[in-house]
């Protein structure tokens, strides 16, 4: 992408099934469950940079010796630090549960007490709780709000506490339960808390805290004695895989992260199910659990677009189909002139995409050279046949990243002047007012980059005709289950929309959308509806990619500027498995999301920067 914006938190999960000893003497080590976590993170450090955190537990403490080890940190080099930090604590003695995390900020501050895991600690182990998340709710205040009516008074409104104060509460009135229940049996209190750490419910426990929740998310927690679990949302809209052999069991954002860290095959990763838990307990047995029924499947189609590591086998497949889809259109786009016209792609995402295209343009480079000499027939020449047979795509890389320049000037001419030089490219392959040129980007969202960098750049070499191709749809609406992409104003697709109204005169649909916006609100979310639709229902996908290419052009740009965008039909072509398309249609997978889009365009009507969920 060319574009940075914030996306999905990775979580690592690492049950060790025999002690610590079975390990060192099998593979000659005593840091080996370390030396796997710090791997599993690593491979997925794409997923969050503003911090990382690492949880393990002992299962079977002394009283008096600490059985919690936790360190976080929000450095430059998170993973590394943590990790610095984690070993003298547990040297020669590894924890039986790990529990890692990577973070973006979603919601309150970037400081350290927002960096996963987090802990609840009491003093008994089955009341402690240890969570981390990937996850975005849409109705944290109906949670914080609940915190407050049940007797609590939470330390602070962020979507980590709210949830971890959330299961909390649960998991209390579950050990309670069990409690009283020995009590009454005449059991002392030392003898009732093992049997509440073998008996205590964790499927009941989270199906009474997840029952309110309304978004996104797989949510991953230890208990002090030693439980563990994975959750995936109803939906499936966050991902979530796991493996278990003898040794071990383990859990991961990414499917390859697993294959590659335990050299495994793919099918030996099995993806959780949407709404149901893995859940491991303190004696090693490990089971799924419903705790949710599950929904109509909306797995994020962006995240598998983007965010996702094009590592995993039918992730690089469909990636490549992406490109291969929009074959056609890009032909259209240089008028199938393929010996004036050479192809690229924006680094490093949209590679997998462009050998898509490529076979695209070769499959129907092919069909012409077939359908040629078979009109040539027995009257075809060595020269006839070298000509029809010497047309094949010019494939150059044009577009080259360079170190990422930090905007340190505040002043917005000069910080524009910076984002300019983030690219550089390769002079000499393009014939000058003669060529096109086709660059591939994975999905244009702002369009600032484009406008203030890739664009201009790219016009240095006076190409006649630059196309700029995303391999997803334009994107519409904000998402509140994941990206980090909550204002409508920062969509160009949305803008363009709003330019073409005003142009055709049709400005009073934008008021007539604000006030129905306005009336929506007003309703429980199962009844909303997203009006926002209405802004784009009167043009066609082509007339606002048109008008988009009109709003990257500035009056220094020499070459024509056009714009193709994927389409609907054609995502869902090539990744059939993931059709939560929200961004691109407005059909959100949960009530919370129609409130989300229709808050959002009240916000940007009335000027404000603000979230909408």
């Amino acid at each position: 992408m060319s574009e940075s914006i914030k996306h999905e938190c990775g979580i690592a999960l690492m049950r060790m099934l025999h002690p610590a000893q079975y390990y060192i003497d099998k593979y000659g080590s005593w840091d080996y469950s370390l030396r796997k976590m710090y791997l599993m993170m690593e491979k997925q450090h794409n997923r969050g940079q503003d911090g990382a955190g690492l949880a393990g537990i002992y299962i079977g403490a002394r009283p008096g010796t600490r059985y919690i080890h936790r360190q976080r940190s929000n450095s430059s080099n998170p993973i590394q630090d943590v990790f610095d930090r984690i070993y003298p604590e547990v040297t020669e003695r590894p924890c039986d549960v790990w529990l890692g995390h990577l973070r973006y900020g979603t919601y309150g501050n970037y400081n350290i007490d927002y960096v996963h895991p987090v802990t609840r600690e009491n003093n008994w182990r089955s009341r402690s709780l240890v969570m981390a998340g990937n996850f975005n709710l849409t109705n944290m205040e109906v949670l914080f709000n609940h915190l407050i009516e049940i007797g609590q008074n939470p330390v602070d409104f962020s979507d980590t506490i709210t949830v971890l104060e959330n299961i909390g509460h649960f998991l209390d009135e579950e050990v309670e339960r069990l409690y009283r229940f020995y009590k009454e049996k005449g059991y002392s209190k030392r003898e009732i808390s093992p049997v509440i750490e073998n008996e205590l419910d964790l499927a009941a426990v989270l199906q009474n805290a997840a029952r309110r929740w309304d978004g996104g998310y797989v949510m991953a927690g230890m208990l002090g004695h030693g439980d563990a679990f994975v959750l995936r949302d109803p939906a499936g809209i966050r991902p979530a895989f796991w493996y278990a052999d003898d040794e071990i069991v383990v859990a991961a954002s990414e499917r390859p992260v697993i294959q590659t860290v335990f050299n495994i095959r793919t099918d030996k990763v099995i993806e959780l199910d949407p709404g149901k838990a893995l859940i491991i307990k303190a004696n090693g047995e490990y089971s799924l659990k419903e705790i949710l029924p599950a929904a109509e499947p909306a797995k994020c189609s962006f995240e598998r677009i983007y965010f996702s590591r094009g590592t995993d086998k039918d992730i690089y497949r469909e990636r490549k189909k992406l490109g291969e889809t929009l074959t056609k259109p890009v032909l259209a786009a240089v008028d199938n002139d393929i010996r004036n016209t050479v192809f690229s792609y924006i680094p490093n995402t949209a590679e997998s995409a462009f050998y898509g295209l490529i076979k695209g343009l070769d499959d129907w480079l092919n069909s012409r050279r077939r359908q040629a000499l078979m009109r040539k027939g027995d009257s075809i020449t060595v020269s006839d046949f070298e000509r029809i047979m010497d047309v094949r795509p010019r494939i150059e890389k044009i577009a080259v990243k360079d170190i990422k320049l930090r905007t340190f000037i505040t002043e917005d001419r000069s910080r524009n002047d910076l984002v300019g030089h983030v690219y550089d490219v390769t002079y000499g392959v393009i014939r000058r007012g003669k060529d096109n040129l086709v660059v591939l980007d994975d999905s244009i969202v702002r369009g600032t980059t484009l406008r203030e960098s890739i664009i201009s750049i790219l016009d240095r070499l006076e190409p006649k005709r630059i196309v700029v191709v995303s391999s997803s749809p334009q994107i519409r609406y904000p998402d509140c289950y994941g990206i980090d992409m909550a204002k409508l104003g920062d969509f160009i697709a949305f803008r363009a929309a709003i330019e073409l109204l005003k142009k055709t005169g049709r400005e009073d649909l934008i008021t007539r959308v604000y006030e129905r916006a306005q009336e929506e609100l007003q309703k429980p979310d199962s009844e909303m509806v997203n009006v926002v639709k209405e802004i784009y229902a009167g043009f066609s996908d082509e007339e606002i990619s048109r008008q988009i290419a009109e709003m990257l052009k500035t009056p220094e740009t020499g070459a024509e500027i056009d714009v193709v965008y994927q389409s609907v039909e054609g995502l869902h072509e090539a990744c059939p498995g993931h059709t939560g398309d929200w961004y691109f249609t407005g059909n959100y997978p949960t009530p919370g999301g129609n409130r989300v889009v229709n808050r959002a365009f009240v916000n940007y009507i009335e000027g404000k920067n603000d979230r909408a969920y």
